[in-house]
């Protein structure tokens, strides 16, 4: 097996052509279909609904945040080809809100040529394996990892990348669910029987895998000072722009604020939005694109993740820049030319999280001025369930910071300052 560092450089990614495409111009008026009704569409679906087009959904749930805004809700699960057929008769054009569709249904709208984006992105997502191999051909940085297929595999994993580590399923967790913590060899046996009881019944005879096929990865532990991301968007025609970079704050693996602009030198902040743009180029992205990164104490970023569609990391656009990332995400898909991205005031967005809905509403009396509030219309308020975001418009991020905390709402001791110390 061959031991993936930091600097492997793969010569061929799995991706789309990067040759420009001439841009498929679907007129307002005409209907983009959604596979995804959750916020992501929902804000989505607004953005279109301004730009004067009509909304068709897919997703199977009744009370899906989007449907109250769409034409058309298919109500069909993600990997139904036959819900795929059916969007595909109502709609001109159509995107994702998340990675978790089908590839198989993608592509049922991709070959009826309603899909501009393509599934091999969307693909290499659905894998952490595939995505780490994706990023290092395009030219970023990667945390030295190793497949885990075995309990053995697991044990030279820790020889081979070193202690501490933390190990992820390769498909699907969000939010921290999937990951486990190794901080020492004498904790690999319990950490073994964990991972492959988070496992599908289906699945947890793995031994016949192929490595990159493995359900887990580990991966070293990176030391970074800060959490960045940017999400850049690019047309069909292959203009680019670049919003600015965020500095994120999580709290038990939930991301709890989002600071624009990022705390960070000038030259860290081009150098993540190029590093963004260069990603965005060498994927042939069409649509929008989160770039997860971290920021090391020697001024490395290194590519955690992507996410090919909107990102909770840029809902600040939405009353902060000129233009959305939603919007951006529309125009391009749709074909047409896309607009500015500058940051128009600093802001510090905030999740609202199921556990701090009842308090907000308590304060909406009186709510102060300069916050912009954004709920999702979801039906059932649960802890750590996202129900909403707050957007406050600020003159620096520490006011920000202290006009959420004079709320009451958020914990924020400390924040100002927070460091986060690996890639949990």
């Amino acid at each position: 097996m061959t031991k993936v560092t930091a600097n492997t450089r793969i010569d061929k990614i799995s991706v789309e052509s990067t040759q420009t495409l001439e841009p498929n111009l679907i007129l307002p008026g005409s209907t983009l279909g959604i596979l995804g009704g959750g916020q992501l569409g929902r804000m989505m679906a607004m953005a279109a609904r301004t730009l004067g087009y009509q909304i068709s959904v897919l997703d199977p749930d009744v009370l899906a945040p989007c449907a109250a805004l769409a034409d058309t809700h298919v109500r069909a699960d993600f990997h139904d080809i036959a819900g795929a057929v059916q969007l595909a008769a109502v709609c001109d054009v159509a995107t994702y809100e998340f990675e978790n569709v089908g590839v198989e249904l993608a592509q049922t709208l991709a070959d009826a040529g309603k899909l501009p984006q393509g599934t091999s992105l969307l693909a290499a997502t659905q894998h952490r394996l595939r995505e780490k191999q994706t990023i290092l051909g395009a030219g970023g940085w990667v945390a030295p990892y190793w497949p885990v297929r075995t309990q053995a595999d697991l044990t030279q994993a820790a020889a081979e990348v070193g202690l501490p580590m933390v190990v992820k399923t390769c498909h699907g967790g969000y939010d921290g669910k999937g990951q486990w913590q190794v901080k020492s060899t004498a904790g690999l046996a319990s950490v073994w029987q964990q991972m492959v009881g988070s496992l599908p019944p289906d699945m947890q005879d793995i031994r016949g895998m192929q490595v990159w096929e493995a359900p887990f990865v580990a991966e070293q532990f990176v030391p970074f000072v800060k959490e960045l991301s940017v999400v850049v968007a690019r047309s069909q025609a292959g203009e680019i722009r670049t919003f600015p970079v965020a500095e994120n704050i999580h709290q038990d693996h939930i991301l709890r604020f989002s600071v624009v602009p990022a705390r960070i030198a000038d030259e860290i902040a081009v150098k993540a939005a190029d590093l963004a743009s260069q990603l965005a180029t060498s994927l042939n992205l069409v649509g929008v694109l989160g770039v997860e990164m971290f920021l090391t104490a020697q001024g490395e970023l290194w590519v955690n993740e992507l996410a090919p569609r909107p990102h909770n990391t840029a809902h600040y656009t939405l009353d902060a820049c000129a233009t959305s990332q939603f919007e951006q995400h529309v125009r391009a898909v749709c074909g047409l030319p896309l607009d500015q991205a500058e940051l128009q005031t600093p802001v510090v967005m905030a999740n609202v999280l199921g556990e701090h809905l009842p308090l907000l509403l308590n304060h909406l009396s009186n709510w102060p001025t300069r916050m912009k509030l954004h709920l999702y219309g979801k039906a059932e308020a649960r802890r750590g369930r996202k129900m909403g975001h707050v957007n406050v418009l600020c003159d620096t991020p520490e006011e920000g910071l202290q006009a959420l905390h004079s709320l009451g709402i958020w914990e924020l001791a400390d924040l100002v300052h927070t460091t986060v110390s690996h890639n949990c």
